[in-house]
Parts: structure tokens; C-alpha cells; sequence
């Protein structure tokens, strides 16, 4: 039997209403005990109802013969007989009937049909993931090889469990109110899960993303209702324009505003010990004696590692990081993988719990992402092949005893312009055409000039000036590291125009700094790339910078082509 929608519907604490009942309501009104009766029906006669619903009862929890009601639901009881007597038509829910009082409608909260198996909301759905074998991806492996789906959670991600037990803790402590905004910096995954527990529970949400993100994953959090603050990349953290900051002054302007900061709220890893880690132990039979996962926040290596090392101290956690990131011993320099890898060090995650990181490069993860989608057809992110890479190696010297469960982080859906784009890898160097390529090419004019001529920002114009007067080149990158270097660590260009421009009859134009008036960057090919798609793009530029595996790793020029083909 559904229950009838109500205008109104006062919920006496501590009761929580059935999802069903709140979510039929026009408006749900928290009544706590010490609320006087007259005071409630003054707030009613504001609002002119036309049928107020009065619950103070869990579904599902009759009283004994002769026992006496509970305060909660005595309560409920006297508010649905006084706004009765006020004139509203009131509903009281209630399993117990005779605790109604006369003349007001009464409706069970426990639905009296046979029961179907539907679950209340959407957040009844996060966890109890499955699991399945990779055995074409891990075919030259001697042990097993499992994947947990973790995409296959409502949000489509593994943050769908810490995004819920860190609101629920939030509102089990006071932080967070209803009709309050959540506030938090996030690669995207953990901001859905975030915005679909806010949309179940009526929150604002404000999401500080960086750059880097893919545009799917940007319009996704918008599709839930939640605004998006995209920040840059190349900051460090403590800048104020990283996304981290830009979270933590937003949090601190907005009124009623709470910020679950995933990289220090301890609920975070405890969502995986007290979920995902007992659902990898059942599903394996307690088999499993290696756990592979990437590594981000730290939370869940560290929550699901901590739960498996009480049942079983010998399993071995296997932290996959992304090549610069501060696990594996990086220095947090820019990489492409999206939701994995750190530039500092956060709360979350305990080194105590991780035996091994295995540092894994941009190349590896997607080509191996790919693979898995392609043989295993499961379509998977960046991160996930980052997992599996690092599965796949230390399978290698294992028995057949052995049981490697690798975490499957997120969806390939929110990568199709990136890391599925044939066109996207290409340029970033991460496949190879057939025929002569841009690396063909670059490797021609190894020894005549250093692999990469570059100035940095800080520099003057003056210093710029003679960079390109010792090499006899016409433009440069300007980078703000030194390389090996990340794409994003490429932050423009100058050319021997624009220093003419800025310094012709401007003697103090060669003071100038290289930041203050650099163009935008070079536009980029792969090194796999075809010589005809260099030359395309040199039509409009007159040079172009040349990635491998998403590293820059040269300058291409008009001359450079032109020499190319005529020793060959």
C-alpha cells in the first residue's frame, strides 16, 4: 500500500522516516522533543498545508502487549491530535493503531504486501560489489588474477563508499545541517558520489576540480546539480589558486558549508575496512594473499589493506602509483593518470599497511587500460591500468596458490576524449603510425642541438635573446622545471618575433621577465605521429613540440622537416 503524499511531514527526533515516506513529502519538518505543540502549529498555519503527515515510529517496530509507547511516539500521537484539532487534515503513520487519537487518519509505516526486492534509495545500492577473473588479460601469469568491479557501484566509482560514510559521520556529528553545502576538492570521482547522496539528501554541493580532468567527468558533476570550479594543474598545493585551496576559502566563506576533505577524514578509510575489505574476504574465501590497488587519497589501499591484514597478516598490499607522485618517490611533478598519485602526503593514507608501491608510467597505464577493455571487455579508466600493470608484475614471480585481487577504481566512460581517443594518444605520443614519423624525424638532428632548448619564466628577455642566438633557432618552450619534463610543466613559448616586438626602441624590454610575455604554448605532436601530420601543423606554426608518452621530448621546425627529406 503507498502511502499518501503529504504536504508536510514532521518526523519527532530521534525517529528517522522511511525513505518513502520523505521522499513523497512536499516538505519534511524535524521536530526535536523539547519543540512545544503551539509553537509547531504557528510554523504550520504559516505554511497552509493541506495535509500534514506526523511520524514517531521506525517501521517495522511493534510494542509488546501492555508495553507503554515510546516518548517519540507519544509525541507523535499528541502533535497529530492538537494540528487535527487546529483545523489540518492530518495522517498520523504509525504500525500500532491504537495509539491514534480520534479523528485523525491513521497509515502503517511497514508496507503490508509481500515484500519486493526493491531498495529504499539509491545510497542502499554502494558496495557489495562483484568480482571477476582477468585470465585473457592474465594469461602468462602462474597465479590468479581477480578484479574488483568497483564501478559497478551506483555512482560508478570506489569513492561511492567514502563519499556516504563521510556524510553520515558529518551529520552524526553536527557538521553538516540539512539544506547545508558540501564542499570539496576532487578529481571527479569522489565529487559524484559526494553529489548523489546530496541529491538524495537535499545539499548544495560545490566541487574544485583541476584541469586535468576530463570535461566528461566535469559535466557529470554538473548533471547531479552540483557547480564545478575548475583550477589549474600546475600550481602546488599550498598555492592559492590550487583546487585544494580554493575548497578550503570557499568552505570557510559559505555559510553552513562543510567540507568532508577526503585526504584527512579518517571515515574515508574506514568506509573500506568496515566494507570493501570484508566483501574482497568473502569473495575470495579468504584465498586472497595479494591486494592491488591505486593509490590516491590513500583511503582505500589503506582501509581495505588493514581489514585483510587482521584476517591475515601474510597478504601482501600493493600500492600502484603513478610515475612523479610522491609514493613510489617522486616529487609530485605533473602526470597524465586522473584520481591516483599525490604531491603531498595525506592523513589517509598509512604506510604502516603497504608493502610495495610500484611506480608505473602515463605509457603503461593507458595502453594497458585499453588492453584490458579490448581483451577482457570491461571498459576501464586510466587508473585501473595503472592497477593491472602493477598486478601484472608482481604476478609474474608467483605460484599457482596465489590470488591477486587488483581494484577496478572507475569506468572508461569518463575518458572516451582522452585515453580512447585514437586521435588524443596520438598527439601525446602514445601510439605509432606506420611509415616515417615525428621521432624518425627528431632522432635525424640528435647531435646537432641539445634534445630540448629551452629558457625558464623567470628569466629576462635578454637571457631569452641568447638561447636562441648560441643554437640558431627562431622560438623555444618555456618550461618552469627542468627536464625529464611533464606536459604540464610546459608554459609557453617565445620566438624571435615577439623579442623584437618587446624590445625594439625599448631598451628596458630586455629586463623583462619571459613570464610576463610569453606566448601560449607549441602546438604538439606524438613521436609516433606521421611526418604528413607534422607537416600539417607547421603550416600554422613554425614549430611544433614533440611528445613521447606524454613527455615533451623535442622541437620540430619547417627546416627540420625539410632537411629530413632531402637526405633521405
Amino acid at each position: 500500500m503507498l502511502p499518501p503524499r503529504v504536504d508536510v511531514l514532521l518526523v519527532v527526533e530521534p525517529v528517522a522516516a522511511p525513505h518513502i515516506l520523505e521522499a513523497r513529502a512536499r516538505r519534511v519538518v524535524h521536530v526535536p522533543a523539547r519543540q512545544t505543540v503551539p509553537a509547531l502549529i504557528g510554523e504550520l498555519r504559516g505554511i497552509i498545508p493541506g495535509l500534514v503527515g506526523v511520524v514517531g515510529e521506525s517501521p517495522g517496530s511493534p510494542r509488546s502487549p501492555g508495553s507503554e509507547p515510546s516518548s517519540a511516539s507519544a509525541l507523535a500521537a499528541r502533535i497529530a491530535d492538537e494540528v487535527h484539532r487546529a483545523g489540518f487534515p492530518t495522517v498520523l503513520f504509525t504500525d500500532d493503531p491504537s495509539t491514534a487519537p480520534a479523528g485523525v487518519e491513521v497509515h502503517p509505516i511497514a508496507d503490508p504486501g509481500p515484500p519486493m526486492e526493491v531498495a529504499g534509495s539509491i545510497l542502499d545500492l554502494v558496495g557489495e560489489t562483484p568480482m571477476v577473473r582477468l585470465d585473457r588479460v592474465g594469461r602468462d601469469l602462474p597465479c590468479h588474477l581477480l578484479a574488483k568491479l568497483e564501478y559497478l557501484n551506483p555512482g560508478g566509482s570506489v569513492k561511492d563508499r567514502p563519499a556516504l560514510t563521510m556524510l553520515d559521520a558529518a551529520e552524526a556529528d553536527g557538521l553538516l545541517a540539512r539544506g547545508g553545502t558540501i564542499v570539496e576538492p576532487t578529481s571527479g570521482n569522489t565529487g559524484v558520489g559526494l553529489a548523489m547522496v546530496a541529491a538524495v539528501r537535499g545539499y548544495r554541493c560545490i566541487f574544485t576540480v583541476p584541469d586535468k580532468v576530463a570535461e566528461e567527468k566535469r559535466q557529470l558533476l554538473r548533471a547531479y546539480g552540483a557547480e564545478v570550479v575548475v583550477c589549474p594543474t600546475t600550481v602546488p598545493p599550498e598555492h592559492p589558486e590550487s583546487y585544494y585551496s580554493v575548497a578550503e576559502r570557499l568552505a570557510a566563506e559559505i555559510p553552513g558549508a562543510f567540507q568532508p576533505n577526503q585526504y584527512r577524514n579518517p571515515a574515508n578509510p574506514l568506509a573500506h575496512e568496515r566494507s570493501t575489505g570484508p566483501e574482497i574476504w568473502r569473495q575470495t574465501a579468504g584465498r586472497i594473499t595479494h591486494l592491488v590497488v591505486g593509490v590516491g587519497t590513500g583511503g582505500t589501499v589503506s582501509g581495505i589493506g588493514r581489514y585483510l591484514k587482521k584476517m591475515k597478516p601474510s597478504v601482501q598490499v600493493v600500492a600502484a602509483d603513478p610515475e612523479g607522485s610522491i609514493y613510489s618517490g617522486g616529487g609530485g611533478r605533473p602526470y597524465l593518470v586522473e584520481g591516483i598519485g599525490e604531491d603531498f602526503w595525506p592523513s589517509t593514507y598509512d604506510p604502516t599497511v603497504v608493502d610495495r608501491v610500484v611506480a608505473v608510467s602515463d605509457r603503461d597505464s593507458f595502453l594497458t587500460a585499453r588492453r584490458v577493455t579490448r581483451e577482457e571487455g570491461i571498459l576501464v579508466g586510466g587508473s585501473t591500468g595503472t592497477a593491472v600493470w602493477a598486478a601484472l608484475e608482481v604476478g609474474r614471480s608467483l605460484g599457482p596458490d596465489d590470488v591477486i585481487v587488483v581494484l577496478v577504481p572507475d569506468s572508461g566512460r569518463g575518458y572516451l576524449s582522452k585515453l580512447y581517443d585514437d586521435t588524443w594518444m596520438a598527439d601525446h605520443g602514445f601510439v605509432r603510425a606506420q611509415g616515417v614519423t615525428a621521432g624518425d624525424v627528431l632522432a635525424a638532428k640528435e647531435g646537432r642541438l641539445p634534445s630540448l632548448v629551452h629558457v625558464h619564466p623567470t628569466e629576462t628577455l635578454r637571457a631569452a635573446i641568447a638561447v636562441l642566438d648560441e643554437y640558431s633557432v627562431s622560438q623555444v618552450p618555456v618550461i618552469k622545471a627542468e627536464p625529464p619534463l611533464a606536459l604540464a610543466e610546459v608554459v609557453g613559448s617565445v620566438s624571435d618575433r615577439l623579442l623584437l616586438e618587446r624590445t625594439l626602441g625599448r631598451p628596458e624590454g630586455f629586463d623583462e621577465p619571459i613570464g610576463s610575455v610569453m606566448e601560449p604554448p607549441l602546438p604538439m605532436v606524438g613521436l609516433g605521429e606521421t611526418a604528413a601530420h607534422v607537416a600539417e601543423q607547421l603550416q600554422a606554426s613554425p614549430a611544433v613540440l614533440v611528445l613521447d608518452g606524454g613527455r615533451p621530448v623535442g622541437i620540430l621546425t619547417r627546416s627540420d622537416l625539410l632537411s629530413h627529406f632531402e637526405r633521405a
